[in-house]
């Protein structure tokens, strides 16, 4: 969309204003945080003309705003003002003052916002050059409607995530989960959290299937503070009312919602970290005890402990989770396998994170699966996507519905579901049990049936000599090259 490029140049010209001045991973704390403020700006303006045009004076009476669920900004907080003041040495100090005024008229955001724009490493006439660059409209009815921010946090999520450590989740994964899951209503839960994208996600599904996103409710825990920070504006300003806790906290030392027992559960937990708090005589670990050294099965346990009699959870982990040899790991995986709590596996293709290559998977785990309890769906999708960049990789619309309907029509009992050789295949217990409980897809799902062709053999292995002898000879002649080159500046082999 070419409104989408024009904002992901604008962003890079942002970036490129603070390069030099403050550290890279501090980007995106310093740009979302005024993207905020612009956003909130936007929806307030357009709420405010139409109040003005109403000619009933209300343009300045909160409730007007709250109806429509949109946050009242104070006169010294509107874009508008923030702009004019952007040529000011004291630019950083109003923007943090907006900040201020923001949050103490809408208290759902107290403690939420950055106010570190007057801090003296932020050099001033940058600050009010980037101001000046957000010429677009991020709030108006327009840009919600092809959901701007959302792309704005996307890029600068993708973009700068790593530098605190988050795995930002790709859309097209979040947007499969959340198809393969379908949070229709009921209680939502991510254990980890980081800027939200499994809740606006879900949010957004729920109304494109014709229902209210208040039919769900939000829970969520993030341990890094700035990300925590992230999650509550960004479902604020998409009207989403979460339960993320009082502050950020670590999920294992310290649960901030032990009662629950959520509906669904999305998440994408770090993978493989060694050093996270394990405790031991915990209700968690009911089939068995994590190693210490290896979250990924500890994220298991606790997604498994937080489903409700019904409920249905999908996760992102390291592909090594599948077929892991480790004693605790393999342990509670035979466990949870015989418990019939394992629905489906799907193996992912490479390149489909922007900040790390790690091939990874998604666990399907359900609690209401009584008619298939000694079966285990395996889909292997190692194969799809497209190359967008030279390091990125998406999965398209059609994909992702594909793997959607392969596995809904498996879970249903649908005629429309069949074993496809070297896609899918409905895996007996006793099948699993001879692969010692590993689930890598590819031990069940087999290989894909060659394509035939019309070539006749002879022909076929004539061009394919020819075509080998000519890299052959190819490769011989840059060797040469490459020896005659050394040997000019001294070096012979």
């Amino acid at each position: 969309m070419a409104v989408n490029m024009e904002i992901e140049n604008n962003l890079w010209a942002m970036a490129d204003k603070l390069r030099g001045n403050i550290q890279p991973g501090d980007y995106k704390d310093v740009v979302l945080g005024l993207i905020f403020l612009k956003y909130i700006s936007d929806s307030f303006e357009e709420k405010y003309n139409e109040l003005v045009a109403d000619g009933d004076e209300f343009e300045e009476d909160r409730d007007a705003y709250a109806e429509d669920n949109i946050f009242f900004v104070p006169p010294s907080a509107r874009w508008e003002f923030i702009k004019k003041s952007a040529k000011l040495s004291t630019i950083g100090q109003i923007i943090d003052d907006a900040m201020i005024a923001i949050e103490r008229e809408n208290k759902n955001l107290k403690g939420v916002l950055p106010k570190n724009y007057a801090r003296p490493e932020l050099d001033k006439t940058k600050l009010g050059e980037l101001v000046d660059l957000f010429s677009f409209k991020l709030g108006s009815k327009a840009a919600k409607a092809q959901d701007i921010l959302g792309r704005v946090y996307e890029y600068f999520l993708g973009k700068f995530g790593s530098s605190e450590g988050e795995f930002y989740t790709p859309p097209s994964i979040v947007r499969l989960l959340v198809g393969m899951i379908e949070p229709f209503e009921g209680r939502v839960y991510d254990p980890c959290c980081g800027s939200g994208g499994m809740f606006v996600q879900s949010a957004r599904f729920v109304e494109e299937h014709q229902g209210r996103k208040d039919n769900i409710r939000v829970y969520g825990q993030e341990y890094t503070a700035t990300t925590w920070r992230l999650c509550k504006m960004n479902l604020a300003i998409r009207g989403i009312d979460g339960d993320l806790g009082e502050r950020d906290a670590d999920t294992f030392s310290s649960d901030l919602h032990k009662n629950l027992r959520a509906d669904y559960i999305l998440a994408n937990p770090p993978f493989n970290v060694s050093d996270y708090t394990l405790i031991q005589d915990d209700s968690r670990w009911k089939y068995g005890i994590p190693p210490a050294n290896n979250a990924n099965y500890a994220w298991i346990s606790h997604i498994i402990s937080k489903l409700s009699p019904k409920g249905v959870a999908g996760f992102v982990l390291a592909n090594g989770s599948m077929s892991t040899a480790t004693k605790a790991e393999a342990e509670i995986r035979r466990n949870i396998l015989e418990a019939g709590l394992v629905d489906c596996i799907v193996t992912m293709p490479s390149n489909l994170f922007y900040n790390v290559t790690i091939p990874v998977c998604l666990w399907f785990i359900s609690k209401k699966r009584e008619e298939r309890k000694d079966r285990v769906l395996f889909i292997d999708a190692r194969k799809m996507g497209t190359m967008v960049t030279r390091k990125h990789r998406q999965l398209s619309d059609e994909e992702i519905q594909t793997i959607c309907d392969t596995y809904h029509h498996w879970r249903d009992g649908s005629d429309d579901y069949a074993d496809i050789q070297g896609f899918c295949k409905s895996a007996p217990l006793e099948e699993i049990r001879g692969h010692e409980y590993i689930l890598t897809p590819g031990r069940y799902v087999g290989i894909e049936e060659a394509v035939e062709d019309d070539e006749p053999f002879d022909e076929k292995m004539t061009r394919l000599t020819e075509e080998l002898a000519e890299m052959f000879a190819k490769s011989h002649h840059l060797e040469e090259e490459i020896r005659k080159r050394l040997g000019a500046i001294g070096y012979e082999f």
